[in-house]
This record gives C-alpha cells, structure tokens and sequence, in this order.
C-alpha cells in the first residue's frame, strides 16, 4: 500500500496487525510454559501455521492475476486487509513465545506482574505499529520503480506460498 501511495490505508494496515498483535503476544506469554512443554501443540502450529500461509499465497497469486470483488475490497480498506491477514496469522505467538522466552532466559525482562506484563506486551503492539508506519512511510520512496510490475506484486504471494510448502515438508519430515 505504501508502494501504491496509499499512505492511509498503510497506516490503516499497521494498526489493524498492532491491534491483533496485543491478543496473540498476551496469548504467547500467557501460555509460554504450557505451550513450550508441549511439543504436540507446537506439532499442531507448524501445520497450522502451513496451511495458512499456503492458502494466503495462492489466494494472492489468484487475486494478482483475476481480482475479484472481494480481493478488491480487502485491496482498498488496508484496515480490514491488516486485520484478516494477522488473524490469520498464527505464527506471531510462537515468535513471541521463543522471544519472550529468551529475553527471560537472559535476564532482560520480568514479567512477574500485572503492569510489567502488560507494559511488554503494550511494547509488542507500538513496536509492530512504529515499523509498520516506518515501512509505510518509506515504501512512496521506491513506488515508482515498482509500479505495475506484475512479477513484484506476486512476490508476497510466492514468499507465503513458499513458505507454507516449508512448513509442510518440516512438518511431515521433521
């Protein structure tokens, strides 16, 4: 959207994945030793995390070469586009799972009460937003070299795609 010049529905896009970025951190810290101890859960992620990353790939290789009416409204609103994409985007907790847990594995971070875990989880959310914005912002920059290039507004859905067959075969395979 940036790229687009569409600064506001960026900035709208940032918020919506700052927003659902508080629940899934809170989940993650919440459920940091349960879900660590448990390697069926963490099986049941990597799968999951697969399956969605594939379907959002081919859902955007299909929506770059037929848009449908749909596809076009999640285009215009980066709002609603922000929100769909990180429900569906499970693997922001087992990030916040492994980082949190280093950070107390180190020492960095105590997260023993009400307001100190909150407080990080607040961080998660503005942190998310702030490089989303920085992205946004920079984004107009390089528009013009990008501009209806057809192979550069596939690359997102390659990427996903790519990686959700990654996380096929680590899943089947390892």
């Amino acid at each position: 959207m940036g790229l687009e010049h569409r600064i506001k529905a960026a900035l709208r896009f940032a918020l919506a994945v700052s927003i659902v970025e508080y629940p899934y951190a809170w989940i993650a810290v919440e459920f940091e030793q349960i879900i660590t101890s448990s390697p069926t859960v963490m099986e049941n992620f990597q799968l999951w995390g697969a399956i969605i990353m594939t379907t959002i790939g081919v859902f955007s290789l299909w929506s770059v070469r037929k848009p449908s009416t749909i596809t076009v409204k999640l285009q215009q609103s980066g709002f609603r586009r922000g929100l769909i994409l990180s429900l569906l985007n499970p693997q922001a907790i087992p990030f916040w799972i492994a980082l949190t847990a280093y950070l107390k594995y180190q020492g960095w971070i105590d997260i023993s009460t009400g307001w100190r875990l909150h407080s990080y989880i607040l961080g998660t959310s503005v942190g998310a937003m702030a490089l989303l914005t920085l992205l946004a912002l920079m984004a107009h920059k390089v528009a013009s070299s990008f501009r209806d290039n057809r192979l550069i507004r596939m690359i997102p859905g390659i990427v996903l795609l790519f990686l959700g067959v990654i996380g096929f075969a680590r899943y089947l395979f390892f």
